[in-house]
């Protein structure tokens, strides 16, 4: 954690994070979520202890019908099966022309060339947001091989301007997971320094997350909030959870269970107390 993020510069992302936890649990965003095999069920149950309504339909044929009624879609490239990426690419059309905001997770890009020619397929549809790792974000800019299978080799810092590249190339946002998470749209850009070690500890940390996304960008729909707004507070929301988890654990095993008792438990009032945030204005930006 970095004492150089302090409670005081947090205010408009926690004012975002407490409106929104509060719109989602008092109307459940419908998260449709393509995940892989291996987090399903820790996902959906993070989704559903948080407050969502979690719906998980891979399926050719049902897909694009249910991303066209869901408030939020979650697409996560972890064990991308055939059909499951033909559902891929049928719910993201389908949410593209209704509206839904969805959030790519290109699982281990890089290396593996299945998945990265997919992302990179995916990317160019232009995603609402797109959340990874370090070694995942510098891959998807091409600048990097990837990291060491789910794993980052490479530091959030160090992702930062590829992740900028990539929100301003495709008008999304960049969330980079990391020790401090970054979230930007290319002019914004927010560092969380909130969380704990033992989420790289848990299968599903960072999927959770990245479905935990869509949800609060499902709940921001026609309130004015903006899409990094959206991510940064979901983002604040799951890393004070896993902090408060973390202090009742003793390991990995009752940590995952603390995490999802967590994620109910924590209220709009928990964030301001806890928030490490620092939010930074490109200099173009601020020279206009």
């Amino acid at each position: 954690m970095s004492d150089r993020l302090r409670p005081s510069s947090a205010s408009s992302v926690v004012a975002c994070a407490e409106n929104l936890l509060e719109r989602l649990r008092d109307t459940p965003p419908l998260t449709h979520c393509i995940t892989n095999a291996v987090v399903t069920g820790f996902t959906a149950n993070a989704l559903l202890a948080i407050g969502a309504a979690p719906a998980m339909v891979d399926i050719v044929d049902e897909s694009g019908m249910f991303a066209g009624v869901a408030s939020g879609l979650l697409v996560n490239l972890g064990t991308p099966t055939p059909e499951q990426r033909a559902a891929i690419r049928e719910a993201v059309a389908s949410a593209n022309a209704s509206g839904t905001p969805w959030v790519l997770d290109p699982v281990a890009i890089g290396a593996l060339p299945v998945r990265t020619a997919l992302a990179q397929d995916l990317v160019a549809q232009r995603p609402t947001a797109i959340r990874g790792n370090a070694s995942e974000i510098l891959a998807l800019a091409g600048l990097s091989g990837g990291g060491r299978g789910v794993d980052a080799t490479d530091t959030t810092d160090a992702a930062a301007t590829a992740a900028t590249a990539l929100a301003e190339a495709h008008g999304g946002v960049v969330a980079v997971s990391g020790a401090v998470d970054l979230v930007t749209d290319g002019v914004r850009t927010v560092r969380i320094a909130n969380g704990d070690p033992l989420l790289t500890r848990v299968t599903g940390g960072g999927c959770a997350l990245g479905a935990i996304m869509a949800a609060f960008l499902g709940a921001a729909r026609g309130s004015g909030i903006t899409a990094l707004d959206a991510v940064a507070a979901a983002t604040l929301v799951y890393t004070i959870a896993a902090e408060r988890a973390a202090e009742t654990s003793t390991g990995p095993g009752s940590f995952a269970a603390a995490l999802l008792d967590a994620l109910a438990a924590v209220l709009p009032g928990d964030l301001a107390p806890r928030a490490r945030v620092e939010e930074t204005t490109s200099a173009a930006e601020v020279g206009r």
